[in-house]
């Protein structure tokens, strides 16, 4: 919200500064963001009066001026022909700044010294065009005096930040009512007095509001006769200090009364209107409407619209419509002042996209009881800047009225809870300078109904914030706290959630955090199948974008787009992972389920660039490998590796299932091409996803060690001749199912395909160590078990032993 410090003194007489108006305005609940001095360090920018105009002797499009300050007469070179001898114009002195950061200099131009700047509007900062310098009233202020001053110009900005419950102070009147009941003042109310015609105007327009639940209030003046033109100076000035760009007479009237009393108003040229009528009603599902900005929209019917008796002509609470704007010819006008449902008017500007200074006041709530001193005060404007006829009357459609709720509030409740000791007429005190209404009630309460503009005023702990408040924060006095300190230890599904995190970081991995949303259509970019349930997703009621609409079912694609980000970025070697919690729907229960997953990608250079560094891609392996060490550190027993294609966004032959005994724990391979292409990913990238819950359930929290044996140890190599699609995990699960305790570790130490070996066969090389725990095993005995474990690798596995 922004204000000005001249305007609200217009409403209460205060005697603060603006530094002590800001502290006032912060300690009040009403945070100042920002303050700005318009016309700060612009007091070198002076009034002045050209003595003497002449022709410049080197440069015929320049001319030679003599300029009194006030205090001396200066030389100054213009290049303007748009004054004369005698004209009182804006000198800007030397060591003056201007807007853009120019500053002006004693120079000499084309031989001749001049000593300043005369000014245009542009050039100061005040209109964004001007035909040449800026000519002053001969009167307007003595010489020398500072221009901003002379304008009525200087003045202080504050950008105030709001809570969204406090609707109330988005206007000049709502910021003064505060101050006004701080400071014990009264506020000034602008005049709406309005004179009017003898037409009545019922005879003239008609309203019919069909949706008062959407509309409990619409209320319409009606103006004939007016001549649409700019806005005086005094209008255009006050709502460019806001940041509002005129636009005409009558339209900068309702923008003015808008940030003034804080009720949204529209004006509708009447002769546009089909029927002369206001018909309040929902959209029909699909129903199409151009709005100001030229931009086509399409309704649903959640969205409340103004109609004349053929069309919409306003999205109401929104913005208007093009069918129905003011234009330069326009002569009459139907001004609208009204109150429409909060959550109405959101949904619609959030769908849209649509945010509006009428839309972001409505979605808080407005005063209802303050339409019609809007209305009234904008029609006595626009009268009086038109040139208009007013109707007589106005059309006031409120069917439901009601009178505000009292609330029983107790003075030695709010003492108790805010910590002081105020007397109870102080107490009720505060509350009427809020211009709320107190009336004695049973048991020493008191009722108080809050005036219609405090919406937020609810509740007996509402208006007990507000003593507090209007007493002053700063009086309450400070007490320590008495708690209970509770060390918490960590649970073990955090232990190994933390360990996990370590794990992977001394892998080389770094740790990524993507938001919770992801796009509906993310599933689909997997591959997933049709009745996975991974593409169950819940979708957001009020997502900011579509494409975080919709929780997500997985990690993987937020760590892809994560990965193709990165990619873009020429980050190209990349090991990442995610562990966060995913939401998967249940079938009958409102709440998801959120189990902990862990995700990890790599792609690009196994060690990095560098000249002792062998340049080589990442591979399936080293994704298998990191998970490897992971379940071994984690203790988890009997993991295997199941090749098959676990995953449809998996590449077929490049990935596998992981199990620990018959429980599917995860998955790890290559990305699918069709999956890369989805995600814009150009090199090959492998990637891992574990069920992060099933690992806490399988991992052993208890180490087992086993001392070393103290006698030798012996080596067999044997040499078979197998099938190529004979998986190494069968032949090294072949030897172990011999159960002898003396077997300590089987390795395939070579591979070999080629000549000598037969079309779709390889050579495996493999080496068994044995040695006993209790005494030295002899060659008699290592010979019997070696022999046992090679006939169960021919008989078994149907291979030869070379």
């Amino acid at each position: 919200m922004k204000i000005t410090y001249n305007w609200l003194k217009e409403f209460v007489d205060f005697e603060h500064s603006p530094d002590q108006l800001a502290e006032l305005l912060t300690m009040l609940g009403l945070e100042v963001e920002a303050m700005e001095n318009l016309g700060g360090g612009m007091d070198d920018v002076i009034v002045a009066l050209v003595e003497e105009k002449r022709q410049h002797p080197n440069a015929d499009k320049l001319s030679l001026c003599r300029v009194n300050n006030g205090t001396e007469v200066l030389d100054v070179v213009c290049g303007a022909q748009n004054f004369k001898q005698g004209d009182t114009v804006v000198l800007a002195s030397i060591g003056a700044t201007l807007p853009g950061d120019f500053k002006i200099k004693r120079s000499k131009i084309r031989g001749e010294e001049s000593c300043g700047m005369l000014c245009s509007e542009r050039e100061l900062g005040l209109s964004e065009e001007s035909a040449g310098i800026m000519v002053l009233p001969a009167d307007i202020a003595p010489l020398g005096t500072p221009l901003f001053s002379a304008l009525g110009l200087k003045d202080t900005l504050f950008e105030i930040g709001l809570t969204p419950n406090r609707a109330d102070c988005l206007s000049v009147l709502g910021i003064a009512r505060e101050v006004a009941a701080k400071l014990g003042l009264q506020v000034k109310y602008p005049s709406s007095a309005v004179a009017e015609s003898d037409v009545r105007v019922e005879s003239v327009i008609s309203v019919n509001v069909e949706d008062a639940e959407f509309c409990p209030r619409y209320a319409a003046r009606h103006i004939s006769g007016c001549t649409i033109a700019p806005s005086p100076e005094w209008l255009v000035k006050r709502l460019k200090a806001i940041g509002i760009r005129s636009i005409n007479n009558v339209v900068d009237v309702t923008n003015l009364v808008m940030m003034e009393l804080g009720q949204p108003l529209h004006a509708f040229d009447c002769e546009r209107l089909a029927g002369k009528k206001i018909v309040v009603r929902r959209a029909g599902e699909g129903e199409q409407f151009t709005t100001l900005d030229d931009q086509q929209r399409v309704l649903t019917s959640a969205d409340l619209v103004i109609c004349d008796a053929e069309r919409p002509v306003a999205l109401a609470g929104v913005m208007g419509g093009l069918n129905s704007e003011i234009e330069d010819t326009t002569t009459a006008i139907l001004l609208e002042s009204a109150c429409f449902k909060p959550a109405a008017v959101r949904k619609t500007s959030k769908r849209l996209g649509l945010h509006t200074e009428s839309s972001h006041r409505f979605e808080r709530g407005i005063d209802i009881g303050g339409v019609i001193r809007a209305l009234d005060r904008a029609a006595a404007l626009i009268v009086e800047l038109s040139g208009g006829s007013m109707a007589q009357g106005r059309l006031d459609v409120y069917p439901g009225k009601t009178e505000p709720t009292a609330i029983q509030f107790r003075p030695e409740r709010a003492n108790s809870l805010i910590g002081i000791e105020l007397q109870r007429e102080g107490i009720l005190d505060i509350l009427e300078r809020l211009e709320c209404r107190v009336s004695d009630g049973p048991d020493g309460a008191v009722a108080v109904t809050p005036p219609s503009y405090r919406i937020d005023l609810e509740r007996e702990i509402d208006l007990i914030e507000e003593v507090a408040r209007l007493n002053g924060f700063d009086r309450i006095p400070s007490t320590m706290p008495i708690a209970r300190v509770i060390s918490d230890r960590p649970s073990r599904h955090q232990q190994l959630e933390k360990r996990v995190r370590e794990i992977l970081v001394n892998h080389g991995m770094n740790e990524v955090i993507n938001f919770s949303f992801t796009a509906p259509d993310a599933a689909g970019k997997l591959m997933l199948a049709q009745d996975d349930p991974r593409r169950a997703s819940i979708k957001l009621a009020n997502p900011l974008v579509d494409e975080q609409s919709a929780m997500r079912t997985s990690l993987l694609p937020g760590l892809l787009e994560t990965v193709a980000r990165n990619i873009n970025f020429r980050s190209l070697d990349l090991k990442l992972f995610e562990m966060r919690r995913v939401y998967l729907p249940v079938a009958g229960d409102i709440m998801p389920r959120e189990p902990v997953f862990v995700v990890g990608a790599l792609t690009g250079s196994r060690d990095g660039e560098g000249w002792s560094r062998v340049n080589e891609p990442v591979d399936f392996y080293d994704a298998k490998g990191i998970i490897e060490n992971l379940l071994g550190l984690l203790n988890i027993a009997g993991v295997s590796w199941v090749p098959d294609t676990p995953e449809p966004y998996l590449h077929p032959g490049k990935s596998c299932s992981i199990f620990a005994g018959r429980e599917r724990i995860g998955s790890v391979g290559e990305l699918h091409p069709t999956v890369q292409e989805n995600f814009g990913l150009e090199k090959s990238l492998y990637c891992f996803e574990l069920d992060f819950e099933k690992l806490v359930k399988l991992s052993r929290s208890k180490l087992e060690i086993t001392a070393p044996s103290r006698f030798p140890d012996s080596t067999r190599d044997i040499a078979i001749l197998a099938p190529d699609q004979l998986e190494f995990e069968k032949i090294i699960g072949c030897v172990n199912s011999v159960k002898a305790k003396e077997i300590e570790n089987v390795t395939i130490f070579d591979v070999y395909r080629g000549k000598g070996i037969p079309e779709g066969h390889k050579s495996i090389a493999i080496r068994v160590r044995y040695r006993s725990y209790d005494r030295t095993l002899t060659d008699d005995e290592i010979s019997i078990l070696h022999k046992k474990v090679t006939d169960g690798l021919v008989n078994r596995l149907k291979v030869t032993l070379r």
